[in-house]
């Protein structure tokens, strides 16, 4: 086979401890998933789950510093639990969903909040808002069965020192694994995938010079800068 241009570089994550890398093939997140973040986001919190993408290639390493990006003057942070797909499948049971898991990392769901203001006002869709360059920070994968128990656990972010977001894994309204088996009735999963698995209440925006550091319980903290 010979491709007319030169194949993109595969995207991919770190994992910790190692050299490996793990694959990303889609990125899937989930909206809306923690009640107080609902509220402050004026929605209603009985709402089911819902899902939006972003491109593989939008994946940042911990320690990056980015460029503010374009088009917008409220940059947001939104601090998720990542889960990483090690085995794929079509509607799978609650009771194996964790089976399909091979990780878990911290993430940074960014976001140019008025352009998805301005898209759900028109009853458009959330791309530009959310699938733009560099917009999904993740930090190194640990293995299933290393992260610790992901139903519960403080998940914070800090901007510049100071505490921004605050939170527990146990006050996602979907748990790990029902996000798993929810996302797999409407797509079929697979081995690459990753689900940013929603934000707690806090969010805000940031500025050029800002620096980000987020962390969750049982796995390596994520850091982030924006260049001034």
């Amino acid at each position: 086979m010979r491709y007319i241009i030169p194949p993109a570089p595969q995207a991919s994550v770190a994992v910790v401890d190692t050299s490996d890398r793990f694959p990303v093939r889609r990125i899937y997140c989930v909206g809306r998933n923690y009640a107080e973040h609902i509220r402050e986001m004026g929605n209603d919190e009985r709402d089911p789950p819902f899902y939006f993408t972003k491109p593989a290639d939008a994946v940042v390493e911990s320690g990056t510093e980015i460029a503010y990006p374009p088009a917008t003057s409220d940059l947001h942070h939104e601090v998720e639990l990542v889960l990483a797909i090690g085995k794929g499948g079509a509607d799978i049971a609650l009771e194996d969903a964790t089976t399909h898991i091979w990780g878990a990392a911290v993430g940074i769901d960014l976001t140019r909040r008025d352009i998805q203001l301005e898209a759900k006002k028109a009853g458009r869709p959330w791309d530009m808002a959310k699938g733009f360059d560099h917009s999904a920070p993740i930090g190194a994968l640990v293995p299933l069965a290393d992260a610790g128990d992901l139903t519960k656990g403080n998940i914070w972010l800090d901007v510049n020192g100071e505490r921004r977001q605050t939170g527990d894994l146990s006050e996602m309204i979907w748990s790990a694994a029902e996000c798993v088996t929810h996302l797999s009735t409407l797509v079929t999963l697979a081995p690459g995938d990753l689900i940013m698995t929603g934000t707690p209440s806090g969010v805000a925006a940031i500025g050029k010079g800002d620096k980000l550091t987020a962390g969750i319980d049982g796995l390596p903290s994520l850091s982030l800068s924006v260049s001034g």
